[in-house]
């Protein structure tokens, strides 16, 4: 049997080739100076160019490092929840291949998570921490989704798509066990479900530059990310988020 780790960093990746060697080499450098027990495990998103392989050869600079393929391209939520769920780690970390919120950041997250159960990086509790801003329009269409994402959730926090969230694990397993959205949406599942299984979340203001080369579309993910707001509310209606029984 494979023993547990202590830490596991999950990395979603889709077509990535040019910024996983940079995030690998950052991650595995902060895991190297305070946490040896450790992996770090790509998702392959059915990638189209050398994401598969690079991370293969890396391989052999990093023993730690794990590849999880999705087989076709599936989105970034079914990424997470992959691997999340393959995650050995008694805390599991996912972040975003671009490193906007650079990966030291993550001693804040793991800090909040002595009190709680799920520690979610944000962008809004203090924007002095913006070190590089988005453009105007995405900075207010994150504003207006969030405000929708408070009404139909009821979820009170500042940034639900911050992608930089930590969780003790196995308490959090629940969480990714019932996902279901698979895109850009699956942030506020996660929280919702966390709520709904009464686990403790903290959001926690932590450092974030904006990547220009991002895979999100401004208009065509935030309609589908609130046609998802709906579906979670559907979901909880029809029951497909059981509460565990105690």
């Amino acid at each position: 049997m494979t023993p547990p780790l202590a830490l596991s960093v999950v990395i979603p990746a889709y077509n990535e080739e040019e910024r996983l060697p940079l995030a690998l080499e950052r991650v595995s450098h902060f895991l190297r100076r305070g946490h040896p027990s450790s992996e770090i495990i790509v998702v392959d998103d059915g990638s189209t160019d050398g994401t598969a392989r690079l991370v293969a050869e890396w391989q052999q600079k990093i023993p730690g490092l794990r590849l999880v393929s999705n087989g076709q391209n599936r989105g970034k939520g079914f990424s997470v929840r992959h691997g999340m769920l393959e995650a050995r780690g008694r805390v599991a970390l996912f972040t975003d291949a671009d490193l906007s919120a650079p990966i030291d950041e993550a001693a804040k997250l793991f800090a909040a998570l002595e009190s709680a159960d799920v520690a979610i990086g944000s962008r809004d509790i203090d924007r002095t921490l913006i070190e590089i801003h988005q453009s105007r329009v995405r900075e207010f269409a994150g504003i207006i989704f969030n405000w929708i994402v408070r009404l139909f959730t009821g979820l009170p926090f500042h940034d639900t798509q911050c992608g930089f969230k930590a969780f003790a694990m196995p308490e959090s397993r629940i969480i990714f066990e019932q996902q279901r959205i698979e895109d850009f949406g699956f942030d506020p599942e996660i929280l919702f479900l966390a709520r709904r299984h009464g686990l403790r979340t903290a959001e926690v203001p932590v450092r974030w530059a904006h990547d220009a080369r991002t895979k999100v579309h401004v208009v065509r993910d935030s309609l589908r990310m609130l046609a998802d707001l709906f579906l979670i509310r559907w979901n909880a209606l029809a029951g497909r988020y059981p509460r565990a029984a105690k």
